[in-house]
């Protein structure tokens, strides 16, 4: 329990921290969204001060004091209101991250579980079995597909199995006569709509924790209580999986939790290239549309991703490793 304590009080505070960068770097930067807006609309003549102070209301420009905006933004993030997206005008940025996050959730957070549950149970038989046809074409396997960009094993993987063979859909998350709801048909084609995104995804990512996991495991079959328990006459299986692999997976624990806290963040290049209307889509929109509010409302909600699943590794640390809870 002290330990747990020790971890939600650092936690609590790294996102005080985190929640006070993202309100003052947008205001550190040069500019402001008016002037971006304004920028656009002095391309047809000039903007008068009252067109301007219009913008700031539409738009829900803060005002007063620092202090009193820092308040308010605290008030903001509590209730979930980052205000109006510039780019999908009228609509709010709440409204685009709650359509945005299922899709992005479904796709890269079932895919990197799975990656990560597969990696691990191929690198601990690859390390069991090293030196034989089951470690070395895992490893080479893994080490061949890990080296290809995303971006490009998408695009590959959109032409051969989209453009000429036509088995799946090119872009999109749903048919264009689908109707969003939580029937059997629509989960049917968003599943089949998500194929080749999340096959891109496994691919390049599967070589990473097949290495990782194997390199670890090898080390730890070394130590000394590895070789007791097995003089001891213990099957060969539990002493793969209940001694070495038990400590082998720490580092991977580590990964494993950025990896799923960056799953809110979405495979940007992935869902650009497939058209997938996630986190990384709408990510990538804000950024090219000088979009303040939903690039801010974005950050924050990776950052706190981050945190939340590092939090969530940092206690099963505790479980696994008694050693860290001194």
């Amino acid at each position: 329990m002290a330990y747990a304590l020790r971890k939600l009080g650092l936690f609590v505070l790294t996102l005080w921290a985190a929640v006070t960068l993202n309100f003052l770097l947008p205001r550190l930067m040069p500019g402001s969204p008016t002037d971006a807006a304004i920028a656009k609309l002095a391309q047809n003549g000039p903007v008068s001060a009252a067109t301007r102070a219009a913008i700031e209301a539409q738009l829900g420009v803060p005002n007063g004091n620092i202090w009193e905006q820092y308040v308010t933004y605290l008030h903001q993030v509590v209730t979930f209101d980052f205000g109006v997206s510039y780019t999908f005008y009228p609509q709010s940025v709440s409204e685009l991250i709650w359509q945005a996050f299922p899709y992005t959730i479904v796709l890269l957070g079932i895919v990197t579980i799975v990656a990560f549950i597969l990696g691990t149970l191929i690198g601990v038989l690859a390390a069991w079995k090293r030196n034989t046809w089951l470690d070395a074409l895992p490893t080479l396997t893994g080490t061949f597909a890990s080296t290809f960009p995303y971006f490009w094993t998408a695009l590959l993987l959109l032409f051969f199995a989209g453009y000429v063979a036509h088995w799946f859909p090119t872009s999109g998350a749903f048919g264009p006569t689908a109707s969003p709801a939580f029937t059997w048909d629509f989960i049917v084609d968003v599943a089949y709509h998500a194929v080749l995104p999340a096959l891109t995804i496994l691919v390049t990512s599967l070589g990473g924790w097949i290495l990782g996991m194997r390199n670890a495991m090898i080390n730890t079959l070394g130590d000394d209580y590895v070789t007791f328990a097995e003089a001891n006459g213990l099957r060969g299986r539990t002493v793969a999986m209940k001694y070495a692999a038990r400590n082998a997976i720490l580092p991977n624990l580590t990964g494993f939790g950025l990896a799923l806290g960056g799953v809110v963040g979405g495979s940007i290049l992935v869902e650009q290239v497939f058209g997938y209307p996630g986190i990384g889509f709408l990510l990538f929109n804000a950024v090219i549309g000088q979009d303040y509010p939903l690039m801010q409302a974005l950050f924050l909600l990776i950052t706190v991703s981050v945190l939340i699943a590092n939090f969530l590794v940092d206690i099963l640390y505790g479980v696994l490793d008694p050693r860290t809870r001194r």
